[in-house]
């Protein structure tokens, strides 16, 4: 089994006047269950701060309710399905209720928000997406895996060889997204999931992270950088040094695999309001 542990945090940057970004993360280890939002608002004053934290409001609550007998009463194989289907359904949710808000309040009519969300359960990880915030894992022995795909005009540039992913950097269309919350009827969250084999430390983020550091340099601070969730300061300290040119929100999760046999005592939840 393993014992998670996490920390969050969300700042303004350097340069933007509001925090359009939104966090929320839960640690339930008595029951193996801890969830992680991400969300990156857009849509000018205010109404990217709405969309990102309508979002993760109402995913978090409806993630939250999965911990149920039912639900522990399913099989291993049945339980990842469930996840899946809910994390669906939680993102289409959101979807809808950021388009009425744009209905109801016209002045909001250019928001949405990105999101990006990460479920453990047991050994269980489910990760899903929504335009270009991430979800990362390092462990020592396999180093730094991107767990999402970014829905965006310059990740369809690298797929199709148009583009690499050094000049992707500093492409003049890198912001432009194919997909995000608010933004239409019809969505395609990537839904994924993995197995958690060792110690391991899940990072999840919105783009004003990534904005300034590449794969390489998030896998050298999360290899060196101890304790890991300090790396949520880390982080962001640095991206601040590099200009802040955004809002940059970073959740960090370790996930420490301990023996069945050890008796700990359970610590409860840990849960953290939204922010925006």
């Amino acid at each position: 089994m393993f014992r998670i542990a996490i920390d969050g945090k969300s700042d303004i940057g350097r340069i933007r006047e509001e925090n359009e970004d939104s966090l929320y993360w839960l640690a339930n280890n008595e029951d193996a269950f801890s969830l992680i939002v991400v969300a990156d608002g857009m849509g000018g004053y205010h109404g990217g701060a709405r969309a990102s934290q309508l979002a993760v409001e109402i995913i978090s609550q409806r993630l939250q309710s999965i911990q149920s007998s039912t639900f522990s009463s399913c099989t291993p194989q049945q339980q990842p399905m469930i996840l899946k289907s809910e994390i669906f359904q939680a993102i289409t949710e959101a979807n809808q209720r950021i388009l009425e808000e744009k209905v109801a309040n016209p002045q909001l009519q250019q928001m949405g928000t990105t999101i990006v969300i990460a479920v453990i359960w047991q050994n269980k990880l489910v990760v899903a997406n929504i335009g270009d915030s991430r979800a990362y894992l390092w462990d020592n022995r396999y180093g730094l895996k991107q767990l999402t795909r970014d829905h965006s005009v310059v990740q369809n540039m690298i797929d199709s060889g148009a583009l690499s992913e050094e000049d992707a950097r500093t492409s003049n269309v890198r912001n432009q997204l194919t997909q995000a919350l608010g933004v239409g009827p019809k969505i395609d969250p990537r839904i994924s999931e993995f197995e958690l084999t060792g110690d391991s430390i899940l990072l999840l983020c919105s783009d004003g992270l990534t904005e300034y550091f590449d794969n390489d340099e998030i896998e050298y601070v999360l290899s060196t950088h101890r304790p890991a969730l300090e790396c949520c300061y880390r982080f962001i300290e640095e991206a601040n040094r590099l200009g802040g040119k955004d809002n940059i929100t970073v959740a960090i999760a370790d996930c420490c695999h301990v023996s069945q046999e050890v008796n700990l005592e359970p610590q409860g939840d840990k849960t953290v309001p939204y922010s925006a």
